[in-house]
């Protein structure tokens, strides 16, 4: 077969997977999601490697599955929830990162790796979440907002940590953690102002240049271009997406957006994503980690559960939307193993955790869309 064109092969095996995974994922009354990513571990463990390719792909899958969550977020309800996600999360970083930075230290007696593990289990990715909420349609409700707002602000709060923490265990490797926060507070206030420009444009040009009939286009090209001034800011591309949907659910054209996008991303790049997540676990360096790593993964579950639980019940909300919320935010993924990978290049973590890590990242991928869906019907 023509190694140029073996991708296309690939991609429709994926997606292939993808389909079938979440079938029998259904099947067993549980969200897609969890299929996919089952049938990504399974296609990822010999049978197809991981491309550049279909790892990029995947991204913008990502992209757009934050994208569509900004899209069908009530602006209203995301204010009216500032406080609490700021509790939620608060409290979901503290909570983790001490317990499960104590107990790393307990077992391994290694300062600078507790520290980093601490950090790593802050990292909630809530991409999982978001796909199981929409599945089960809560995305809009009073919890899946806190969990979404929450999971924005400890991205914020964990990018600062992990520059505090780099400067001081290898002060040659950190950028300035004044320049870190300038970027991010500068991220902010772009968002702000493009928002409200944009919102001025669509009013402005809408009978002129028939902005209606180009409007897909027109916010996927926003969604792309804020995703990556986040990503060079120093903030996930995924808050930089959310962000451009908030501002395009403020508009009159929210409901065609989200319909249009909705189609595009289901159908092909937010399956990828699933399937990617699953083949990029490595199984045997996973397992070898089992003895310590399922000590540290219990602690970190319990810790988000209990940590974000807390900060959601001293917010107002009661003890059932608490617990839902708090495993809401469960999930690591892919910027645990980047904060992991990071590690592992200066030296702060050894393979053995880098290990853990990946298997943190797959226990809580594959438990969190059951769990979830379980808390909802309860």
């Amino acid at each position: 077969m023509d190694s140029e064109l073996i991708y296309i092969f690939n991609i429709a095996i994926i997606l292939l997977v993808a389909n079938i995974g979440g079938m029998i994922s259904k099947k067993f009354n549980q969200p897609e999601v969890l299929g996919q990513i089952v049938a990504g571990i399974i296609l990822g463990a010999g049978l197809m490697a991981k491309t550049e390719i279909i790892t990029e792909i995947g991204e913008i899958g990502v992209i757009f599955l934050m994208f569509i969550a900004g899209l069908e977020t009530d602006i209203d309800e995301l204010k009216e929830s500032g406080k609490s996600s700021s509790m939620i999360a608060l409290m979901g970083v503290l909570v983790p990162g001490i317990l499960v930075g104590t107990t790393t230290y307990l077992l391994t007696n290694n300062f600078e790796a507790s520290i980093f593990m601490g950090i790593i289990s802050t990292a909630t990715s809530v991409s999982i979440s978001v796909q199981t909420l929409k599945e089960i349609k809560r995305l809009r409700s009073k919890e899946g907002v806190a969990i979404l707002g929450a999971a924005i602000i400890d991205d914020v709060i964990g990018i600062i940590l992990l520059t505090l923490s780099v400067g001081i265990l290898k002060p040659s490797e950190g950028a300035s953690l004044k320049i870190v926060i300038g970027k991010i507070v500068l991220f902010f206030v772009i968002i702000v102002i493009a928002g409200k420009v944009l919102r001025f444009l669509l009013i402005k040009f809408k009978e002129l240049y028939k902005i209606n009939e180009k409007i897909v286009s027109f916010a996927l090209i926003v969604c792309l271009l804020l995703a990556f001034l986040s990503e060079e800011l120093g903030v996930a591309a995924i808050t930089g997406a959310f962000f451009a949907g908030v501002v395009f659910s403020m508009t009159e054209h929210r409901h065609k957006v989200t319909y249009e996008i909705n189609k595009i991303a289901s159908l092909f790049f937010i399956p990828i994503f699933f399937v990617v997540i699953g083949m990029g676990v490595d199984l045997k360096q996973a397992f070898s980690a089992l003895g310590l790593g399922s000590i540290i993964i219990l602690a970190a579950v319990i810790a988000k559960v209990i940590g974000c639980g807390f900060g959601a019940r001293i917010s107002g909300f009661d003890s059932k939307q608490s617990l839902q919320i708090g495993i809401g935010m469960v999930p690591r993924a892919e910027v645990a193993i980047i904060i992991s990978n990071l590690g592992l290049s200066l030296g702060i973590i050894n393979e053995n955790m880098m290990a853990i890590t990946i298997l943190l990242v797959v226990s809580t991928t594959l438990v969190t869309p059951s769990m979830l869906k379980w808390s909802f019907e309860r």
